[in-house]
């Protein structure tokens, strides 16, 4: 078996050296405590599994590995200051060992990716070696990306309520209005009530749809002490599809002062927020987010109305609920849980009698007597 590796190596070495890439046609395989060391471009063109042994990208030119299937990979090292481009993903099974180097993948499209899947880690994760791009986990619940640009290492921590079938992440130093690697903005200016400020120096996008928390931290390229002088005025926002505005996501734990430190935000649904960063709370009002509230108007006897637990504290308070274009589809003063998926305002042009479309809505309650104000989410279902 070791004599037959050897020559596999040689091989696969000398065609290395010889062409321009390394083409995969057949069926390669690194047997367990084999290692191959890339010196060229791959272009993977058949299953490249089962592999068990080491595969490491090296030399001084940037390299890249394409093709039509997607290599898998047991243990992955990188040690080339010039950095491998990834047009075809790569999936790891066990350790990505970062020395040197980034891997470079597309920001404007999330589908290749340097993948862990479900037992995959990572080590060795610096300013030099990172992944500039898109990450990617499968089956996996928590996971701190190990994302960046090309000058900075700038993980965001998943912390997920089950298992993932898939997560993204990729992070960008631009301002979201405008931002030079998107098609897409991210208007700062238009953001829910109790959000002062919006940080336009970077963000983050994700791609999930469990229900999750996410930790970021802030250094000085994130020119926080320009946006407040309060360290305890920083919140987690996310840009809300369906609302086109930045939300609280909120701030459920958080460590540091101005110039270094980070945030946890509250749980939501990644796949209602298309990108997240930093904010600022707008403390004239304050804005609590809570916990996102489901409906489900089918006369089970489970989730049937919205009750919101929260409305016991005031005895003065007003209860508005919007679709996700923006229009008040309900509100209630000192409400008394009414809202079971049907209307009660005078704009609304459907049918009333069917009740609202299933989808998310978002809501807001003001406790006038505790000058305090709440905002969440709401999935309706039927």
């Amino acid at each position: 078996m070791k004599k037959h590796l050897f020559y596999m190596v040689a091989l696969l070495s000398f065609f290395s050296h010889a062409q321009t890439a390394l083409y995969n046609n057949g069926n390669i395989r690194i047997h367990e405590n084999g290692k191959i060391g890339l010196h060229t471009n791959l272009i993977n063109n058949s299953p490249f599994d089962q592999n068990k042994g080491l595969l490491g990208f090296y030399g001084s030119n940037t390299l890249a590995v394409s093709g039509n299937i997607v290599p898998f990979f047991y243990d992955i090292e990188i040690v080339n200051p010039r950095g491998v481009l990834l047009n075809t993903g790569i999936d790891n099974e066990n350790n990505t060992t970062f020395v040197l180097g980034d891997f470079v993948t597309s920001k404007t499209n999330s589908n290749n990716t340097l993948n862990f899947t479900q037992n995959a880690f990572y080590t060795g994760e610096s300013n030099s070696s990172k992944v500039d791009g898109y990450a990617a986990i499968t089956n996996q619940r928590e996971f701190n990306f190990p994302v960046g640009d090309s000058e900075q290492l700038r993980p965001l921590f998943l912390r997920s309520e089950s298992e993932n079938l898939v997560a993204k992440c990729a992070y960008f130093y631009e301002n979201p209005n405008n931002p030079t690697s998107l098609n897409n903005s991210y208007n700062t200016s238009s953001k829910a009530e109790g959000i002062a400020t919006v940080n336009t120096n970077e963000f983050w996008k994700l791609e999930s749809n469990i229900n999750s928390s996410v930790t970021i931290n802030w250094n000085n390229r994130s020119g926080m002490s320009t946006l407040t002088d309060d360290v305890n005025k920083i919140i987690v926002t996310g840009w809300s599809n369906s609302l086109n505005l930045w939300i609280n996501l909120g701030n459920s734990s958080s460590s540091g002062d101005l110039s270094f430190g980070s945030i946890t935000s509250g749980v939501f649904n990644p796949n209602d927020v298309e990108t997240v960063t930093f904010g600022i709370l707008d403390t004239e009002n304050e804005i609590i987010s809570i916990a996102n509230h489901l409906v489900t108007a089918n006369g089970d006897g489970v989730n049937d109305v919205l009750v919101i637990d929260e409305l016991e504290m005031s005895s003065n308070s007003l209860l508005s609920i919007y679709d996700r274009y923006g229009f008040k589809v309900y509100e209630e003063a000192n409400y008394t849980n009414g809202f079971d998926g049907y209307p009660n305002v005078s704009n609304i042009t459907i049918n009333k009698e069917k009740g609202l479309p299933s989808g998310v809505y978002f809501y807001t309650i003001a406790m006038y007597d505790l000058n305090l104000d709440f905002q969440g989410f709401l999935y309706l279902t039927r």
